[in-house]
């Protein structure tokens, strides 16, 4: 390779990036879940962007974080109430770049600092060995009908690190 790869930059969500979101939202069903979910699953899932407005307000009511590569939006996270990672997604041309790890460092540590000791998420399939190496435990498994197909997922959770001084006892 011997190129190095931009790094990601952090901005928060602005309802302006309502529509490139629902792009990279749709973009990651479709290319990344095809090994988890069926076709019809996909189709359903992905449908959930189609209403911009909705999708838009619902991003708004949380903390969205967005990265960017560039200047440009290549993934996105969000925090649901304290504590529950609502939506995760990375642009295809953009995994493995760093991009979700980045996102959910974030969002753990503007949680933790928001007073939340545990957070939990509910991962598709695809999703699930991701935050397992980041230390989230599997619940429970989950099944969810979106515009009439089931889906399953996995409630995870994880307890935050307290600001501790290092090496004192936890």
């Amino acid at each position: 390779m011997g190129q190095t790869l931009p790094k990601p930059g952090l901005r928060p969500f602005l309802p302006a990036d309502t529509s490139i979101l629902a792009a990279i939202f749709v973009a990651a069903i479709q290319e990344l879940t095809g090994d988890d979910y069926s076709e019809a699953q996909q189709e359903a899932w992905a449908a959930v962007a189609e209403d911009e407005a909705t999708f838009g307000k619902r991003l708004a009511g949380q903390l969205t974080l967005i990265a960017t590569l560039q200047n440009s939006p290549v993934g996105f996270v969000s925090l649901k109430g304290p504590d529950h990672i609502d939506l995760l997604y990375v642009h295809p041309g953009a995994v493995g770049q760093g991009v979700a790890t980045m996102l959910v460092d974030a969002l753990e540590k503007l949680a933790g600092a928001r007073g939340a000791k545990i957070l939990t998420v509910d991962a598709s399939d695809n999703a699930e060995p991701f935050f397992k190496k980041r230390g989230y435990v599997a619940m429970q498994r989950n099944t969810v009908t979106i515009n009439g197909e089931w889906l399953a997922n996995t409630t995870m959770q994880k307890t935050l690190a307290e600001n501790a001084a290092p090496g004192a006892p936890s």
